[in-house]
């Protein structure tokens, strides 16, 4: 018999794993919000999340001292990635509908892109910024949809969502830039431990107010994939994307969550996108698959 490890996931692989992962989880979040608030909700996924990483971590990796200067890093990681991002992703989603949200979410790509470019990370072309112009334009015309025509209010929902995107990127870059020398598993399981405890804070009033004995196995499924599925799998394997890939080309990934996110959302909620959602949607994922050229780190000075 072979003592060799079994093989490892590549990170591209890795990534089409998070696609599936991150669009199946609007419509279990949605459908969970029918039993649970939203802050309660998120409260007991990012516990849940926390235990299991923990153990997972304790089991896999040695307790060794995280490197000077780490851990003021792991912090603001945990507090801008989960603890931000989550705020403003669960109250945006449950003021809109998941394909809205999947669409406004598909254009961080963008952002990272251009934010890569402006900061000197990585080295963008003038193709990619161009990209960046036309998913842009495609968020701002999913943003002003309403029903199946453009208004040009702006609601609470779609502030939420653009404060997720914001967020997001800002976690992303981040991630990249300080390149900490520890295991991506390391790195999920700290800033989740570091972005845990605000968001259990903002959820204890509605946890305190909950219905235990109403919850089904509905609001528990969705509580589990969110929690299992969407944050510990998908958080080890995006922060590992990260790492391999660069922030460029593991954002740019995220083009086909929207369209799993829609399909899934139409068979189990029922919900049908208008001809504006498809044109921004179109724009959005055009837009973010001309930014998949290589791109290679800024040079240091």
């Amino acid at each position: 018999m072979s003592d060799s490890a079994p093989p490892r996931l590549s990170a591209s692989t890795g990534m089409l794993l998070v696609t599936l992962f991150w669009g199946g989880n609007f419509t279990a979040t949605k459908l969970a919000f029918a039993e649970l608030e939203p802050l309660a909700f998120t409260a007991l996924r990012f516990l849940l999340a926390t235990a299991i990483l923990w153990l997972i971590l304790r089991r896999r990796e040695p307790a060794t001292p995280l490197p000077p200067g780490a851990r003021t890093k792991l912090i603001w990681l945990g507090l801008i990635g989960n603890t931000l991002y989550q705020l403003c992703f669960i109250e945006g989603l449950a003021r809109t509908s998941a394909t809205k949200t999947a669409l406004i979410l598909a254009g961080m790509p963008a952002i990272v892109v251009l934010a890569t470019w402006l900061l000197r990370i990585e080295v963008t072309t003038l193709r990619q910024r161009l990209a960046v112009a036309i998913a842009t334009v495609g968020v701002v015309i999913v943003i002003l949809t309403r029903g199946a025509t453009i208004d040009t209010s702006i609601r609470a929902g779609d502030l939420l969502l653009l404060g997720a995107v914001v967020t997001w990127a800002a976690y992303t870059l981040l991630l990249r830039h300080w390149r900490l020398p520890i295991s991506s598993l390391r790195i999920t399981a700290w800033t989740m431990y570091t972005g845990t405890p605000g968001l259990v804070i903002l959820g204890w009033p509605e946890l305190m107010r909950t219905d235990w004995s109403a919850v089904t196995w509905v609001g528990w499924g969705g509580l589990l994939y969110a929690g299992l599925l969407s944050l510990v799998a998908a958080y080890i394997l995006w922060n590992r994307g990260v790492a391999e890939l660069g922030a460029a080309r593991t954002v740019a990934y995220n083009t086909l969550v929207p369209l799993v996110a829609t399909a899934i959302a139409m068979v189990g909620l029922g919900e049908r996108p208008g001809i504006t959602h498809l044109i921004g949607g179109v724009l959005i994922i055009g837009g973010v698959l001309a930014t998949r050229q290589k791109v290679v780190p800024a040079a240091e000075g």
